[in-house]
């Protein structure tokens, strides 16, 4: 990368922060604080992988019923997988949207609450500020790492999805639905692990709303 192109990405990053900064001070200012806004994001980024789990799951169907493929119309049952397949994608997509969402919000509450801490006169009220903060940012961090465990169990799922679906796009005969029916197997094992780690950030997410709205 070149000095052009290091200053307008450094330029783009601070606009970003700057937009962000504006943003929750919006917010603030009509009585919505940054914890809020944190708990709502996660609540959204919970949704969407749930709604993740499901859409792999009808994937997985899709995928299955074409290896079962009989006779008919192959186009048909090409254009049905390859729905589920790009819903598939636009959901990943999403996913990681809602935790890069939540991972600014965080940021910002953090720092705010870090630099609030120094402004405390009372030892007593600034050490069990600083506790909370403590156990907090733990809390978020073992929430974080999950969910992005979780995320990063898509994309072997996503590409063997794409490699199929291609192939049957140009080889719509026995010998696509033959292929189909070699990875099977594999698909059904990466998706069973994509849901069992979606389903742990999912009661992760949960666990944190529960603290975050008890402090």
């Amino acid at each position: 990368m070149n000095y052009l192109s290091r200053l307008f990405a450094y330029s783009l990053l601070l606009f970003l922060a700057a937009c962000s900064t504006m943003y929750y001070s919006g917010l603030e200012k009509i009585g919505i604080p940054k914890r809020d806004v944190l708990v709502h994001r996660v609540e959204k980024a919970r949704d969407t992988q749930e709604e993740t789990k499901e859409q792999f799951k009808s994937a997985l169907e899709q995928f299955t019923a074409v290896t079962n493929f009989k006779g008919g119309d192959l186009e048909v049952v090409y254009n049905k997988l390859n729905d589920e397949y790009e819903a598939s994608v636009a959901k990943a997509d999403e996913v990681s949207d809602r935790i890069a969402a939540i991972e600014d919000v965080s940021q910002a509450l953090f720092a705010e609450w870090e630099q609030e801490i120094t402004q405390y006169s009372n030892a007593s009220l600034k050490r069990s500020s600083q506790q909370k903060l403590t156990a907090t940012r733990a809390h978020y961090q073992q929430l974080i790492t999950t969910m992005k465990a979780a995320e990063a169990k898509i994309q072997p799922v996503l590409t063997v999805f794409k490699d199929q679906v291609m192939f049957l796009k140009h080889n719509l005969n026995a010998q696509a639905i033959a292929s189909l029916k070699g990875e099977l197997g594999t698909l059904q094992s990466d998706v069973s692990t994509l849901i069992s780690s979606m389903e742990k950030s999912i009661n992760e997410a949960n666990a944190f709303i529960s603290t975050m709205e008890k402090k």
